[in-house]
């Protein structure tokens, strides 16, 4: 009888940690307007510019500790863009795209097209420097079409162009 209640502390005391493990993790959630507000500049910094955002195609990710992804489009018209970034991406938490990490910072997401997929490039927004790159696919679980949207981790943990997505994820310590 010993042994089994011993068992039953040490299960019982597992399954607590295990709960509070969960109850500290961040829980993340598609981003409020209001939380969007907060985040996505009216002019974005791009290398040497100040590119214009169209707040209305802003999406983004936000955790219960205050940490936000998020995304818009760039309005380039008279720049020398030509599918180096059409989106400005940043992050208050990492985020892995492919086989790399991000730090939290700035970004640039270009893409160019096939007939079935998009190339995309991740730039560091203060450089234009690429940092990675990501094939999308056509999505046909995508029935929203979107400039841009990015879905909160779980499910479908993909960051949307269009019609085509590519995932991403979180490091376990920001989960």
């Amino acid at each position: 009888m010993n042994s089994k209640m011993t068992l039953f502390r040490h299960l019982t005391a597992t399954a607590l940690l295990l709960i509070a493990s969960v109850a500290h993790a961040a829980t993340w959630h598609q981003a409020t307007e209001s939380e969007l507000k907060t985040v996505i500049p009216a002019r974005a910094p791009v290398i040497s510019e100040r590119i214009e955002t169209e707040f209305r195609t802003a999406s983004g990710i936000a955790d219960t500790k205050g940490h936000i992804i998020a995304g818009v489009l760039l309005i380039t018209a008279g720049y020398s863009a030509n599918g180096k970034y059409s989106y400005f991406l940043l992050t208050q938490t990492p985020i892995k795209i492919a086989d790399k990490t991000l730090a939290p910072g700035n970004y640039l997401i270009g893409w160019t097209r096939s007939d079935t997929e998009l190339f995309v490039t991740i730039s560091d927004a203060a450089t234009g420097n690429p940092v990675v790159e990501v094939t999308a696919a056509r999505n046909l679980e995508i029935h929203r079409v979107e400039s841009f949207h990015i879905a909160p981790p779980g499910g479908m943990s993909v960051i949307q162009l269009g019609r085509f997505t590519f995932p991403y994820s979180l490091p376990e310590a920001t989960r």
